[in-house]
Parts: structure tokens; sequence; C-alpha cells
């Protein structure tokens, strides 16, 4: 809960463990996807990421971008 909000936490989760956390933000016909991973991800875990950042764009019908790096905006940051 945040602000007294009932409502999700976006989480990264790796093997059902939370591994980090994400925002989406989406303009016009791009949507970008920040996830900021608490451990280091392994190549394959970023492919992994990067397949399923797609599908989110594939979904919105959008083009999709994954950045790694620091989450900055949410309850969270």
């Amino acid at each position: 809960l945040a602000g007294g909000q009932a409502g999700n936490f976006p989480v990264l989760l790796v093997d059902g463990v939370v591994a980090g956390v994400w925002h989406q933000r989406r303009r016009g016909r791009r949507t970008t996807v920040t996830v900021e991973p608490l451990v280091p991800l392994t190549a394959r875990q970023e492919r992994e990421l990067a397949d399923r950042v797609a599908r989110v764009g594939a979904v919105l019908e959008a083009e999709a971008e994954l950045v790694i790096g620091e989450v900055t905006v949410g309850a969270h940051a």
C-alpha cells in the first residue's frame, strides 16, 4: 500500500523471488520499461527480460524499449 491507496507494486520476479522493481512509461506509439534489479542479472535473465518487454510492446501495439537502470518514479522510488 502506498499513500493509503490499495494497489500493486511492479516487481521483477526471478524464479519466484523479488529481484527488482520496474516502471513503464508510454509516449505515443512507444513504451519504455525501466527495470532496476536488486541483484545483477545473468545474460540469460536479461535476454528473457527483453523478450518479456517485447511481449508488452506487442500487447500494447507499441514499440517497446527495455532500460536497465534506476527507477525514479512510483511509491518505491
